[in-house]
């Protein structure tokens, strides 16, 4: 009997964990973390290849023949890096993903995280405004749920209970 509650406590303890689980876990040991959409675009020389974490709100998804181009509005990240938009952006930037990605499902105003390292700078547009974008070559990246980073005023109580 005294076995049975055990095994049922791990059992509950490993459902609970599970249930509190969070994003990805980036690999943040050779992040340069002072390095920002616009000191990559002021400073391409010193920060080319360089490891970052970035992320933000995405503006467009575009296929390309071997490749995926995602324009991100940079915002600072939360310790989770969960883009937080409440706070001033830092700039835009572009991810470059190899392979497909959905642009439907990489849509405008969906929040993204990347891990990657600074390749170059593009020229672009932003209306009729010339934009110089950073550009990252991605290594892992991470979309968050719809509700990532939004204030949350429910009170959750139990496992799939809402409140």
């Amino acid at each position: 009997m005294k076995t049975l509650r055990l095994y049922f406590l791990f059992l509950f303890m490993g459902i609970f964990l599970a249930a509190c689980a969070s994003g990805p876990e980036f690999d943040s040991s050779q992040v340069d973390r002072a390095i920002t959409p616009k000191s990559v675009v002021s400073d391409i020389k010193n920060t080319q290849g360089k490891s970052v974490i970035w992320g933000g709100v995405i503006l467009s998804t575009k296929n390309l023949k071997d490749a995926s181009q995602v324009e991100v509005l940079a915002y600072p990240l939360d310790s989770s890096e969960i883009p937080l938009r409440n706070q001033d952006p830092l700039g835009r930037f572009i991810i470059l993903h190899s392979g497909f990605l959905e642009p439907a499902t990489y849509a405008q105003g969906r929040m993204v995280s990347v891990l990657g390292s600074v390749s170059q700078i593009r020229t672009g547009k932003v209306g009729d405004t010339d934009y110089t974008y950073p550009v990252i070559n991605s290594k892992q990246l991470h979309l968050w749920s719809k509700d990532s980073g939004e204030n949350k005023t429910r009170f959750h109580f139990g496992i799939g209970v809402r409140l």
